[in-house]
């Protein structure tokens, strides 16, 4: 075995047998409750692990907690003897996605998905660079992750009821995509004991974890409301079912027929009438030209 790989292999054995010592002089030396961070689908999440800033740190670990809290995992971190980067021993997962600052002992993580989310530890060394000591509590960061949903879809169908009772009865449908983690449709302006649920289903995407929210309602109203439903922060346009409808559509037809067609079949007949006269007359007058003016008023009421 050459001399690199041998020092290559004598660095990961140290650094597994210092996580091994850190699990089990540290496991039961946890603080209170874990600083909760929320990080956007998507987007960055910085961790600030707390830290006294009057000692200086030689070392730290930032690892998830897995397995229900039977085990851990490194993410990354920093050890002041050691000159390569501890990035490296990273788990493939996160072995590009996040880096670490000396400085203020804080980690960013790029690209969060919702897998990310869940329970990180920070163990901080302090003391000399050769000999350590894990400071103690060990502190906590729970990393909340979160996807906005989409502004809702609203949709309406109303008809008269079949009760006979006065009003309508409205089937309302509303949908929202892209949103983590799983949410409920909620109705706005609508009396909760009047809303009978017909169709509700919520469905998960396999590749981003995301959810996709539904409901279909039926409401019974009989005055106009206005609508609208949301799905956590997202809401939908307004819109207003059980309007007043002062004229029917066959009604509405009747009168445009009377408003058009009639003043027409009165303008032909009119046309007609003075046709007619006036044929009368010039037969009367010229029998010869009869034939002729009588064609004149053809023509006349063709035109019309």
């Amino acid at each position: 075995m050459s001399l690199k790989r041998l020092g290559l292999y004598t660095h990961r054995c140290s650094l597994a047998l210092v996580m091994i010592l850190v699990l089990v002089t540290a496991t039961t030396d946890v603080s209170g409750p874990p600083v909760n961070i929320t990080a956007v689908l998507g987007h960055t999440a910085t961790f600030k692990c707390p830290w006294d800033s009057s000692f200086s740190a030689t070392r730290l670990y930032i690892q998830r907690v897995v397995n229900g809290g039977s085990s851990e995992i490194f993410i990354n971190g920093f050890d002041s003897n050691k000159k390569s980067e501890m990035q490296l021993y990273s788990s493939p997962k996160y072995l590009n996605r996040t880096k670490v600052n000396r400085t203020d002992l804080s980690m960013e993580m790029t690209d969060v998905s919702v897998s990310d989310e869940g329970l990180y530890k920070c163990y901080i060394f302090y003391g000399k660079v050769e000999n350590p000591t894990v400071s103690k509590p060990i502190p906590e960061i729970y990393l909340k992750v979160t996807a906005k949903y989409s502004v809702p879809t609203i949709e309406k169908e109303c008809t008269e009821r079949k009760s006979g009772d006065a009003g309508k009865s409205c089937q309302l449908s509303c949908s929202s995509t892209g949103g983590y983690p799983q949410s409920a449709v909620k109705w706005a302006e609508l009396n909760l004991s009047l809303i009978s649920v017909i169709h509700n289903e919520s469905s998960e995407d396999l590749s981003s974890k995301t959810w996709t929210v539904n409901q279909t309602i039926t409401y019974n109203c009989d005055h106009p409301t206005n609508v609208s439903c949301a799905v956590d922060d997202a809401v939908s346009p307004t819109i207003t079912i059980c309007e007043t409808e002062s004229f029917s559509v066959k009604v509405i037809a009747a009168i445009v027929f009377v408003l058009v067609f009639v003043p027409l079949l009165l303008l032909v007949l009119l046309v007609m009438k003075h046709c007619y006269q006036r044929c009368r007359t010039e037969d009367q007058g010229d029998p010869e030209n009869a034939d002729v003016a009588l064609a004149d008023c053809h023509s006349q009421l063709k035109s019309v």
